[in-house]
């Protein structure tokens, strides 16, 4: 099974510039300007871009979803993102 991370937004230009910071000079791709995906074969694989993100929260206009069970996506926020990384290390470990 693949694990994923989605990035959605309502304003052009952002998820592109959060992953400008993220991956730097890394190859990454865009499809389009208000949505990203991306895939991992392990989920601790993950932390890193969501930790990210929550380091910056404040600077994007993104939302971030993941998906660790088919079909089932749950939101990322300040709030649940402890519970969250504890979980995905205590469901998967390395």
């Amino acid at each position: 099974m693949k694990f994923k991370i989605n990035l959605y937004s309502e304003t052009s230009g952002e998820i592109k510039k959060f992953l400008e910071l993220f991956y730097g000079s890394k190859n990454y791709t865009i499809l389009s300007d208000l949505f990203w995906e991306n895939s991992y074969n392990n989920p601790i694989d993950m932390i890193e871009l969501i930790s990210c993100f929550i380091d910056n929260i404040d600077k994007f206009k993104i939302n971030l979803w993941i998906s660790l069970d088919n079909g089932i996506f749950i939101n990322v926020t300040e709030d649940n993102l402890n519970e969250i990384i504890k979980y995905i290390y205590e469901r998967f470990p390395s």
